[in-house]
């Protein structure tokens, strides 16, 4: 009976109206960052998408002017080079293997020569450590000259001390 002659007052009618503004706005707060994300990542993806179709569409053109030229890159592939060549008359053949064993000498000399020419800038190092090296044999010599003298003596004193 409560129930029947409860009357809904204006102030709790609005009251529960708000409410529910508030319960479908905090709703909207959770799901608008979802859509968001959702829409940035589709985004981004379609964006990755068209670099990769840009990629691929290139090598495809590629691929297919290979395609187009697979007829003369097998020609020229399977056609030995030595044909290329200027072809060499018999009578020449014997200059020919002379003119190569020459080109071998003169490689193998310009070689040594090349070598010769890069060492240039080491010489003056080179020249310093022979410069150290006389002078530590120099004094080396100076040391066994002091030492045989020595030597010398020390024999004449052991003559006088076995002839005594």
């Amino acid at each position: 009976s409560l129930d029947l002659t409860r009357r809904e007052t204006p102030c709790f009618l609005k009251f529960s109206e708000m409410e529910k503004a508030a319960n479908m706005q905090a709703e909207m707060n959770e799901v608008l960052p979802l859509l968001l994300s959702v829409t940035m990542g589709s985004t981004l993806q379609f964006c990755f998408i068209g670099e990769k179709c840009k990629i691929l569409q290139d090598m495809n053109r590629h691929l297919e002017a290979v395609l187009k030229e697979k007829r003369a890159l097998r020609k020229r592939l399977i056609k030995p080079r030595c044909q290329e060549s200027l072809p060499i008359e018999a009578t020449l053949h014997k200059c020919i293997v002379e003119l190569l064993t020459e080109a071998v000498t003169f490689i193998e000399k310009l070689e040594s020569h090349l070598q010769s020419v890069r060492s240039i800038p080491q010489i003056p190092n080179m020249i310093k450590n022979m410069d150290t090296a006389l002078t530590k044999t120099e004094v080396l010599v100076i040391d066994l000259e002091e030492l045989t003298e020595q030597i010398l003596k020390w024999r004449e004193l052991q003559k006088e001390v076995y002839s005594d």
